[in-house]
């Protein structure tokens, strides 16, 4: 085991405010010279998906996902007072009053520092998701590859 400092984080959550606090953690641990790793599974994919519609060839199941689904980081809603997206806007506006890195900056940061952004491919499978949909720069693992992250970390979330 090396002397580096480890940090993992399973990313579950689709909402903006969580995956945001995943990434302030995240990128925190970085500028500590931890070595850290997002393992997005379920609504946390969202994180990562493409703002812009991909087209391409699915079937009626998967295209409901997708329509459901936010497309994009920034299209996340907040976990509590979202107010039909009301919340997420006044949050965002309390983030820019107060020069505060929105979702999508936290993440292109995240990748500067080399974070290692990982989509679970089970998940992508079950929700129909490909990875043209998805940022470019990221890996794709299952579980196991997580977890051989998480048995050397020295600090593992779940949110």
């Amino acid at each position: 085991m090396s002397d580096q400092k480890k940090t993992t984080i399973v990313l579950f959550s689709g909402d903006y405010d969580k995956a945001m606090a995943a990434y302030i953690i995240a990128n925190g641990a970085a500028a500590y010279d931890h070595e850290v790793t997002i393992f997005h599974t379920f609504w946390g994919l969202n994180a990562l998906r493409k703002d812009n519609k991909v087209s391409m060839k699915k079937g009626f199941m998967n295209k409901m996902f997708g329509k459901m689904m936010p497309r994009g980081a920034d299209k996340m809603g907040l976990s509590k007072m979202n107010y039909l997206g009301m919340g997420q806007k006044m949050i965002k506006n309390v983030i820019k009053k107060h020069n505060a890195m929105p979702l999508p900056q936290l993440i292109e940061m995240a990748q500067e520092q080399d974070v290692k952004l990982i989509g679970c491919t089970m998940t992508m499978d079950l929700l129909g998701l490909q990875k043209e949909e998805l940022l470019d720069g990221i890996e794709y693992a299952g579980v196991a590859a997580y977890i051989g992250d998480a048995e050397e970390g020295n600090v593992n979330l779940f949110i």
